[in-house]
């Protein structure tokens, strides 16, 4: 009797990510796919480019608004209290697929970069208000969910 064949599991937000157990070689913080698997079906954290605005220009903007607040929100999750632990984060190959965009294929941002966006852009005026505006159910696009057909 040889060993059965597992099914490797996929997320839709990537599908070039496969979820497989190997310890944790490869990263301890891969139960973040599955949140940002969620997030990626209610379109939470893509509302940043439409809600927040962005004063950066030229080569201040090499993550999207996005990408960077991804990186706040997931950072979180995997229990860094602040950006602190954006250096290590931004290497990491859970946190760098649940980012997207470039941090796919270089790296997250860095401390530098999350701080600038959290301490600056976050709490502009505009910011605030349209994050609240969001919170209590001011701001409304339609959710598309993307079925895959079998």
């Amino acid at each position: 009797m040889g060993e059965s064949k597992k099914e490797v599991l996929r997320v839709q937000f990537d599908p070039s990510v496969k979820l497989e157990f190997h310890d944790a070689r490869v990263t301890s913080d891969g139960g973040l796919l599955l949140l940002r698997e969620m997030d990626e079906v209610l379109g939470l954290t893509v509302l940043a480019e439409d809600i927040l605005q962005d004063p950066r220009t030229g080569q201040n903007t090499q993550h999207t608004m996005t990408a960077l607040l991804r990186q706040a929100v997931y950072g979180r999750l995997a229990g860094y209290e602040d950006t602190n632990g954006a250096e290590r984060l931004r290497v990491d190959r859970a946190l760098r697929q649940i980012v997207g965009g470039r941090a796919k294929e270089h790296l997250a941002a860095s401390t530098s970069q999350m701080s600038r966006f959290e301490t600056e852009i976050l709490t502009s005026d505009e910011n605030v208000q349209a994050l609240a505006d969001l919170a209590e159910g001011g701001y409304r696009k339609p959710i598309v969910v993307q079925r895959q057909r079998n």
